[in-house]
């Protein structure tokens, strides 16, 4: 979500008109609304004191209104917090045995093909982890995905080659019975 889509919810949950919130934040009687609109509607982009304003007034952290760069913790906090608006999520905890025991947090998202991307991409990092794809497929795979989806257990066929050579797909018995049957049909 942008910026002045976030300050747009944000704005209205705290019941404040443009006007208002332009105001409070310096901007003069004439000017005050339609300051703020161009920041919703995307038309400006806040510089960061301005933001930090905004969300002072709307009584928030900074962080829940600007776009995130996901290299902080709080920035992927944020991010699942917006996520979860979208995708009813569930988060668990289970204990994990390797060798400690320890608490794990694990999340689920109220979607069934976000579960599938998910359950591909854990076979990917399992891929790697186990040595069965490399460092620079795995990120061959990331950069070009979905092209590069196969889906769950390889049911598709990836529109983009990320593999290298030496390292075959996996190919599950529906993947073998389309295979064959395209076989025939170019044979007849």
């Amino acid at each position: 979500m942008a910026v002045g889509e976030r300050i747009r919810r944000v704005r209205n949950l705290r019941k404040l008109t443009q006007k208002e919130l332009g105001l409070a934040v310096g901007f003069d009687d004439k000017t005050a609304d339609v300051r703020i609109a161009q920041y919703e509607t995307g038309t400006r982009t806040p510089k960061e004191d301005l933001l930090r304003k905004i969300a002072e007034v709307l009584d928030v952290n900074f962080r829940s209104l600007y776009e995130p760069t996901l290299y902080a913790a709080e920035d992927v906090m944020f991010t699942l917090f917006e996520l979860d608006e979208h995708y009813n999520m569930r988060i668990f905890s289970t204990v994990e045995e390797d060798g400690y025991s320890k608490v794990v947090r694990s999340i689920n998202f109220d979607s069934n093909l976000l579960d599938e991307f998910i359950s591909e991409w854990h076979r990917r990092k399992r891929e790697l982890a186990d040595g069965t794809i490399s460092k620079a497929e795995y990120l061959e795979w990331k950069l070009n995905w979905p092209y590069t989806s196969e889906g769950v257990d390889g049911k598709f066929e990836a529109k983009k080659q990320w593999r290298s050579s030496e390292t075959p797909p996996i190919i599950t018995k529906s993947r073998k019975a389309k295979s064959k049957q395209a076989d025939n049909q170019k044979g007849k």
